[in-house]
């Protein structure tokens, strides 16, 4: 007699515990995703900003935070 199966019976439960963590993992991945995109393309304006304002010849273009005294 030969076994059709390769290993232990799996319980169904398992199956979906298995599934549920896998849409966690793949949710957090989405959420990082979107939000390194979003914050890429911020800087990407704020740099195209600076960069016209640099090449109109202005001054003062990208003012530095300095701590009062």
């Amino acid at each position: 007699m030969t076994d059709t199966q390769s290993g232990p019976a799996r319980d169904p439960d398992d199956d979906g515990g298995d599934r549920t963590l896998a849409n966690i993992v793949l949710a957090v991945g989405f959420v990082v995703l979107v939000g390194g995109g979003i914050w890429l393309a911020n800087a990407m304006v704020d740099a195209r900003k600076a960069d016209e304002c640099i090449a109109s010849g202005r001054r003062n273009c990208i003012p530095i935070d300095a701590p009062p005294r």
